[in-house]
C-alpha cells in the first residue's frame, strides 16, 4: 500500500464475451464467464525522510512522479585508510 497516495491491491472482475455486436450487423454479444483478477499499483520500496527520520516506505511510482517523496541526502563514504588516518595521533616531534 501507497505511504502517500493509499493505492493498494484491487479486485475486480475480467468478463468474457462472445457474439457478434449490433453495430457489425450481429445479433448481440452475451456474458459467457466472469473471473476475477486482481489489480496491482505500482508500489516501490524507498528510503525516504519522514519527520526528520530516514525510513523505508512503500510508495507508488504515481506519488513519486508528483514529488511528494523526499529523499536523503547521499552518504559520505570514508575509506579504511583515511578513517585510521584520522583516529591515529600525529607523532610528538622530539
Amino acid at each position: 500500500m501507497c505511504h502517500f497516495t493509499g493505492k493498494k491491491t484491487r479486485s475486480e472482475r475480467s468478463i468474457t464475451r462472445k457474439g457478434k455486436a449490433k453495430y457489425l450487423n450481429g445479433v448481440d454479444r452475451k456474458t459467457t464467464n466472469s473471473t476475477k483478477r486482481k489489480f496491482k499499483p505500482n508500489v516501490q520500496r524507498v528510503r525516504a525522510i519522514i519527520d526528520g527520520k530516514v525510513c523505508r516506505i512503500q510508495i507508488s511510482a504515481k506519488a513519486i512522479r508528483m514529488g511528494l517523496l523526499e529523499k536523503p541526502l547521499a552518504r559520505q563514504w570514508v575509506s579504511a585508510a583515511d578513517d585510521a588516518a584520522a583516529t591515529t595521533p600525529a607523532p610528538q616531534g622530539t
